[in-house]
């Protein structure tokens, strides 16, 4: 069943288009992964499904009993955000904000969920540490369980592997795949990192110049698949 239906989007930003006809469907227990050009819309696509942004033309429709406040969202940090002051327990804790509403504090199943989070993600003893003391790695599992903690459905993550060495990047693959093969959440990731792209993801989307939306081995056999993936690959 379809989560999310983008229907011949329009994406840009300050008047400017960078995409323009883009439609696609994302199913219950998809893994998709977004890649292009730099500066070809991949971030502006993923705010205009968050409604962060409004599509200069189309509309996103969700399905399955999906609301947009239940996206998880795993968006690349500045350098401020890994600074952040702020204990594991509660910043994991905070991805159950909208689940709270109005309420000053946490009930007795959010509080549940966000320790249940924290053991998936490994980080459960970590759970009083300072996350600016964290490594890299370390803090990309503890917004996975914020993330987490605000879905159960579907997971969209920016570039989650950026700047991370190659050990922890393998394991934080290793982590997404298990959360999409055996919790069933739908994934939704834009990478750079096309060769990771095509070993772990279901289907691509392609957007820049060109658009692509189908199965994984159905890229890499196309025509701009193949010049992608040669380009990435001779550049790597």
């Amino acid at each position: 069943m379809a989560l999310l239906v983008c229907q011949n989007l329009t994406l840009g930003y300050e008047g400017n288009r960078v995409v323009e006809g883009l439609s696609f469907t994302v199913d219950s227990g998809d893994y998709l992964c977004v890649v292009g050009e730099n500066g070809s819309g991949k971030s502006t696509l993923m705010k205009t499904i968050l409604k962060l942004k409004a599509p200069l033309a189309g509309r996103i429709l969700t399905g399955d009993g999906l609301r947009p406040s239940e996206i998880g969202y795993l968006p690349q940090q500045t350098v401020a955000q890994k600074d952040f002051p702020a204990s594991v327990r509660e910043i994991v804790l905070s991805g159950c904000l909208s689940r709270r509403g109005l309420r000053p504090f946490y009930n007795r199943a959010e509080k549940l969920r966000a320790a249940e989070n924290m053991e998936k993600m490994g980080i459960a003893a970590l759970a009083k540490q300072c996350y600016r003391e964290l490594s890299g790695g370390q803090q990309q599992r503890v917004l996975l369980a914020r993330a987490l903690c605000a879905t159960r459905k579907m997971l969209l993550m920016d570039e989650p592997a950026a700047g991370l060495d190659p050990r922890m990047t393998v394991e934080l693959y290793a982590l997404i795949e298990q959360l999409n093969r055996e919790d069933g959440i739908t994934i939704l990731m834009i990478s750079h990192d096309v060769a990771a792209a095509v070993r772990y993801a279901s289907h691509i989307l392609h957007i820049g110049r060109h658009l692509f939306y189908g199965t994984t081995a159905a890229y890499l056999n196309s025509a701009i698949g193949r010049s992608f993936t040669a380009v990435e690959g001779s550049d790597g």
